[in-house]
């Protein structure tokens, strides 16, 4: 069964969540944290299996994201790892599994390092280990790689094959769920549900934010879930393999880096094998 609510984590801002339960659960729960300018739909298909093994999930529209409030400020890790401790108690009376995909994944490491009584489980979902000060020679340089491209005012119908064409051979429903970072204005055209400006600021946190230093603080199992090329594993994904305490790691060799878009099935079966 799929429920679809808000939950206040601060003054004056709700964040929308998709809460799925199997007739019968089984283990703890797990909440799932998306991406920079992403939305949780793109967890749908994870969900869908978790609660076919039982496991009852909820997936967070991070603020600015998706259908969740969109306040003035806090557009960053710090900010964004404040609202999710703050909902974590509000959907579960356990510890959960928590599970986060590139940026959300920082954001769930942050919360596991400062609040170790709400987490039971960590996984990283190519993602958690994002150090853009390691990447990039300047902020400036990062800044321009990283800037999202021009896309509001484009037609609706334009931007859903954009989207298709870049999600060959996934799931069907995956273009569907991508297609939800944006809202379709009365004209037919497009606008990001995160502007540009909040999507800098948060790509300023994370180049400011140093994930090294969190790793040391988390006490819960993890599971590293990077998607690799024919290069090796990533230095930042070593760094992070050394340095957790509790660690292990299943690589997904030539994927994207949506994993959780593109391998549904076996990214639940990895999240689900965590406490």
């Amino acid at each position: 069964m799929l429920a679809q609510r808000r939950v206040q984590v601060t003054d004056g801002v709700f964040l929308a969540v998709r809460d799925r339960s199997p007739e019968t659960c089984d283990g703890r729960p797990v909440v799932l944290v998306h991406g920079l300018a992403s939305t949780s739909r793109l967890w749908d298909g994870v969900a869908e299996h978790l609660a076919a093994t039982g496991r009852r999930s909820v997936s967070v529209d991070l603020r600015g994201h998706g259908e969740s409030d969109a306040p003035d400020g806090g557009y960053d890790t710090s900010t964004a790892a404040d609202d999710l401790a703050a909902l974590l108690p509000q959907v579960s009376d356990v510890p959960v599994t928590l599970a986060g995909q590139s940026w959300g994944g920082n954001v769930a490491l942050e919360v596991a390092a400062r609040r170790p009584d709400l987490v039971a489980g960590l996984a990283l979902v190519d993602g958690g280990w994002i150090a853009l000060s390691r990447r990039f020679a300047s902020w400036d340089e990062a800044a321009g790689v990283l800037a999202p491209p021009a896309i509001d005012g484009l037609p609706w119908a334009d931007f859903r094959v954009m989207v298709s064409e870049s999600l060959v051979d996934f799931p069907a429903d995956a273009v569907d769920a991508a297609a939800s970072v944006v809202r379709v204005a009365d004209d037919g055209t497009i606008r990001r549900r995160l502007t540009v400006e909040r999507h800098m600021q948060i790509l300023r946190s994370m180049w400011d934010d140093d994930p090294d230093q969190r790793y040391p603080l988390v006490r819960c199992p993890t599971v590293l879930m990077p998607a690799t090329t024919g290069d090796g594993l990533p230095d930042e994904v070593a760094r992070a393999l050394d340095a957790l305490p509790d660690v292990r790691l299943s690589v997904y060799p030539d994927a994207h880096h949506d994993i959780h878009l593109q391998w549904p099935v076996e990214v639940a079966d990895d999240i689900g094998s965590l406490p």
